[in-house]
């Protein structure tokens, strides 16, 4: 199942006052949309970023990075369907579209979403609406409104691309979301419970509530890795994900990926969920020779699982050989592939350990490795 997500950030937002379109102001030391943006990664395949043409910082910054850029209309409606046709070619089964002023969305909220979309051809977080409602003439109240059956609507809101895609072609335009969009075209749309910490930015007092709401929700994790594999026959060492030639292999019961396996256990650690041998023990046969990104792939899952996002690793190599300086960037890009996250977020250096021990007798590599995980 391939997923995206198109983060609608094309919108002036000048309400919420400081002069620049709220997306693009400061919230507890980043942007709001950086705030937005990471809260989908390792989520989804693929995130759409709906930019206005007016934003040239923001098209300059973003293109070339992990990011699908697509250009904004006139309305939020014209802007979505941009981003919708962005995606038309990666064979995307359920989108996500959601609103760049929303930072704290949670990864439940994220999940749940998803999650419905496997029995519903659309899915919405609603928050039921438990206060009593007035209708009013300026500062005075008229009456009251029945609140029974009535909930907020929030983002994300996730459907069949195949099915909103049809759905905006055939909308007139001007609805108030993708809800009512899909609704008019006739699909069934379900309810996720959503969450009151999920609010939309749209006046100045609301940027205090969201830098209390990240700055409680700030729960950060640090684990450490260490693994060491010896030098055998063979004519490449894989390391970080990259082959890399040299005149002997590395001996283990997988791929031997002392880097990767070093990243995995810092996460798993980071965690409080042992090590890459509880998950996946030497002694079962099934694992000989496997590649080492399974592991890691099972450790960032289940970090997600728990509700937590990587927010940066960072992994030394240490040996005498093979030279890991011209590979670094490339072992940085698939690290960073296999983990879902921007290269910036992971590290690969090396070192040597100045010729002392089994290292410095070029018998082996050693891997440290550190992770930090952020609670979602």
């Amino acid at each position: 199942m391939t997923t995206a997500a198109i983060i609608v950030a094309a919108g002036r937002g000048l309400r919420a006052g400081g002069g620049i379109p709220k997306q693009w102001r400061p919230l507890g030391g980043r942007r709001v949309a950086d705030w937005t943006i990471d809260r989908f990664r390792g989520q989804v395949d693929h995130i759409v970023l709906v930019l206005s043409g007016d934003d040239h910082d923001a098209w300059a910054e973003f293109d070339g990075s992990d990011l699908i850029i697509a250009r904004g209309g006139n309305d939020r409606s014209e802007s979505v369907r941009n981003g919708l046709k962005a995606l038309e070619t990666l064979k995307v089964q359920q989108v996500l579209i959601h609103d760049v002023a929303r930072p704290c969305v949670s990864l439940q909220t994220i999940q749940q979403v998803l999650g419905a979309l496997s029995a519903h051809p659309a899915s919405a977080p609603g928050l039921a609406v438990t206060d009593a409602l007035w209708t009013g003439d300026g500062a005075v109240v008229t009456g009251t409104q029945d609140r029974t059956s009535l909930f907020a609507a929030q983002t994300p809101q996730g459907f069949d691309y195949d099915a909103i895609v049809a759905a905006h072609a055939a909308h007139p335009g001007g609805a108030a979301d993708d809800v009512e969009v899909a609704r008019a075209a006739g699909l069934d749309v379900a309810i996720v419970p959503g969450d009151a910490d999920n609010i939309k930015i749209t006046r100045p007092e609301d940027f205090a509530r969201a830098e209390r709401i990240l700055g409680t929700d700030m729960d950060v994790r640090l684990g450490n890795g260490y693994d060491v594999h010896r030098f055998g026959d063979g004519d490449h060492v894989i390391l970080c994900g990259v082959k890399v030639p040299h005149d002997r292999g590395l001996q283990g019961h997988s791929d031997a990926d002392v880097g990767m396996h070093a990243v995995t256990d810092a996460i798993y650690g980071a965690l409080a969920q042992g090590d890459i041998g509880q998950h996946f023990p030497p002694s079962d046969p099934q694992w000989k020779g496997a590649a080492s990104k399974i592991f890691l792939r099972h450790a960032v899952k289940l970090a997600q699982q728990m509700g937590y996002q990587i927010s940066n690793v960072d992994c030394t190599l240490v040996c005498e050989f093979p030279k890991i300086g011209p590979h670094a960037p490339t072992m940085r890009s698939e690290m960073a592939r296999i983990m879902g996250l921007r290269t910036d977020q992971v590290s690969v250096k090396a070192t040597t350990s100045e010729r002392l021990g089994f290292t410095g007798r070029s018998e082996g590599i050693a891997s440290l490795a550190t992770a930090c995980l952020v609670k979602s």
